[in-house]
């Protein structure tokens, strides 16, 4: 379902000619706490901004998912404790959480163009600085710095789709879910042999770095164009500016925040977790990774068909309950037969983890306005990401303490109610400026 127009006061726009370049900083005569709708499109920005778009989007996971692959070289190349390795591994959610609430802040202050140039750039160089250290805490410290353009970037995607692309919202934001799911999938299946290839874990680690490099560079004329509009004197806002959007204090924010945390603490769990579990069945630790991989290599398609199912749906009770019944289906086949039919297990997993490019896709359409967007993005993943570093935790946990999966699944299919529940909540449509 496509949301309305602003119903904001002045001329009512069509969404086809929102501006990809316009500066959204507030002027002298705005109100710092609001964020301004664009207005103006320049004819070749919307094919930049979706370029620019799929290119940080590639690089959300890559970061984190080689760092996972190649834990094992970095710990004895770094002389890495278990307490540093661990929080190592929990501070993605970490920086998330923290640094992407800091994201509402920066674009009512500053175009989003120029926002995402800082971001990428802080990702590259991070990546860079963490593979030449020989110090654990210099290597954690710039693992940070990478982690927080991540957070920002996180954020803003959902906005915009929402600024930019306000009439294939389905669509697009498939396409850069996809492109996040792909790039996950790259490196977490490249990294080894890339390091293997040089003899140091350092290039497997350091060689996205480049691709961070490249996202920056659709954003740099953008940049430079709002800010010349800006010089310029060019009205980029509408007559009457939204106030300041606060989900915290709304039950659809809430909601939104629940859900998205409740399926990222079983994705993590997931990832973390599952190819252990399957060489506790039997299966080689080789067989084990390529099981795991295939969730993320499954997720393509259902990356890209999601978000436009949930476009097209008035209601999106069918596919919140349908991705429940995937989810709980693998769950139990893991708990009673994970070796006999893995294959199985997998595909539904897959299926199941749905549930990510379905919220992504919600945030969007659960806001009228570009502010509206940022603000519940923002709320609902810094959040959400609170509650989901706790699924691997608690999975390793529960799974140390009884020497078996039946418990770590049983906490994983309680959490699979939480979702389902806050699910239910989100699926009617409504907007979160209604309920200010």
């Amino acid at each position: 379902m496509t949301p309305p127009p602003s119903a904001t006061a002045g001329p009512v726009t069509r969404p086809a000619r929102l501006s990809p370049t316009a500066d959204v900083t507030p002027g002298p005569a705005t109100d710092a706490a609001s964020a301004p709708v664009p207005t103006q499109r320049p004819v070749t920005g919307g094919l930049l901004v979706l370029v620019g778009m799929l290119l940080v989007a590639v690089n959300l996971r890559a970061a984190v998912t080689s760092l996972g692959a190649l834990l094992d070289e970095i710990r004895t190349g770094l002389g890495l404790s278990g307490t540093m390795a661990g929080f190592v591994t929990t501070l993605p959610t970490i920086a998330f959480a923290g640094l992407g609430a800091l994201t509402p802040w920066l674009v009512r202050r500053f175009a989003p163009a120029r926002v995402l140039v800082v971001a990428m750039l802080a990702l590259a160089v991070g990546q860079v600085l963490r593979v030449v250290t020989d110090s654990a805490l210099v290597f954690v410290a710039t693992s940070a710095l990478a982690l927080a353009g991540i957070a920002v970037a996180n954020i803003l995607l959902p906005m915009l789709v929402k600024q930019h692309f306000s009439h294939r919202t389905g669509l697009v934001t498939g396409a850069y879910t996809m492109a996040l799911t792909v790039g996950t999938t790259v490196a977490a299946a490249s990294a080894v042999p890339i390091a293997h290839a040089f003899g140091s874990w350092r290039a497997g680690l350091g060689v996205w770095a480049a691709l961070a490099a490249v996202a920056v560079l659709p954003w740099v004329p953008l940049a430079l164009r709002a800010r010349a509009a800006r010089r310029a004197g060019t009205p980029t806002v509408a007559a009457a500016a939204p106030a300041r959007v606060q989900p915290a204090r709304t039950r659809l924010g809430w909601a939104m925040a629940v859900y998205f945390g409740a399926q990222s603490l079983s994705g993590y769990a997931i990832m973390g977790w599952l190819a252990q579990l399957f060489r506790d069945a039997d299966f080689a630790p080789e067989t084990a990774g390529l099981l795991l991989a295939g969730v993320t290599a499954l997720g393509v398609p259902v990356a890209l068909l999601m978000p436009a199912l949930a476009g097209r749906l008035r209601t999106l009770r069918p596919l919140v309950l349908g991705l429940t019944a995937f989810s709980t289906a693998a769950y139990l086949g893991l708990a009673l037969a994970p070796h006999d039919a893995a294959l199985l297990w997998v595909g539904l997993l897959a299926f199941g983890q749905g549930a990510f490019p379905l919220i992504l896709t919600t945030i969007g359409l659960r806001a009228r306005t570009a502010e509206g967007t940022v603000a519940l993005s923002a709320f609902a993943q810094s959040t959400g990401y609170v509650i989901a570093a706790l699924g691997p935790l608690l999975v390793g946990i529960l799974y140390e303490a009884t020497g078996g999966w039946t418990a770590p699944i049983g906490f994983l299919l309680a959490a699979l109610v939480v979702q389902t529940v806050a699910g239910l909540a989100i699926a009617r449509p409504r907007f979160i400026e209604d309920e200010r």
